[in-house]
């Protein structure tokens, strides 16, 4: 097996400095602790997940009877819904609740930083397929050992990325964040839409007939 050519697709997967915007406006309204956890979690979500998917991925899909076409599907409806808050210049979670219940929230778990921020839009069917194709070709531990640090590098990237963000927000201010926002937004619903429709597609390929077309 190739030891660059997995993490250098990997890179271009996940990259997470693109992400950087929809991190801003996932977590816009948080305070400086809300984000810096939503900057650890979303960072360690990204490590398990790739580290996971490389180990264990073949089998959990296997396991439970699902494919890679209906993970596109379900993150691909997660996104939109995230998308719509976005162009109303709303935190994805939600856009209504104040600092003391996103605390709350994000104390109990239910984060924007592992979904949707990790799972689908960092880490997504794309990223899982590529880690369940590399652990097809592993042979010895060290090949094993190799996908976990495949996993280092990018939480470590995520983590690097979404740290600078701050530098961002300050220079934008609160006006043009809620224009990246609904702008983010609208790329995130066509983002979407592809994901859904190339799900929909492997699922039920009579969709990519041509005799609909006509």
């Amino acid at each position: 097996m190739d030891l660059l050519k997995p993490l250098i697709a990997l890179l271009a997967i996940v990259n997470p400095i693109g992400a950087v915007p929809f991190f801003l406006a996932f977590t816009q309204g948080f305070s400086r602790e809300q984000r810096r956890r939503t900057l650890r979690v979303s960072a360690f979500s990204a490590f398990c997940v790739i580290a996971i998917s490389g180990l264990a991925g073949l089998h959990i899909i296997n396991f439970f009877g699902i494919s890679i076409a209906s993970f596109q599907v379900g993150g691909g409806m997660l996104l939109l819904i995230s998308s719509l808050h976005m162009l109303n210049a709303q935190p994805a979670e939600s856009g209504k609740d104040d600092l003391v219940e996103g605390q709350s929230k994000a104390d109990a778990g239910a984060s924007v930083a592992v979904v949707p921020l990790t799972i689908p839009l960092l880490t997504g069917p794309a990223t899982i397929s590529t880690m369940v194709i590399y652990a097809e070709k592993t042979r010895t531990f060290f090949e094993h050992a190799l996908l976990v640090g495949y996993g280092v590098v990018i939480g470590a990237a995520t983590w690097a990325a979404f740290a600078a963000s701050g530098r961002i927000a300050r220079v934008l201010g609160s006006t043009g964040i809620n224009v990246m926002t609904r702008l983010m937004g609208l790329i995130l619903a066509a983002m979407a839409v592809e994901l859904l429709a190339d799900g929909l597609v492997k699922l039920f390929p009579i969709l990519a007939s041509p005799t609909l077309h006509r």
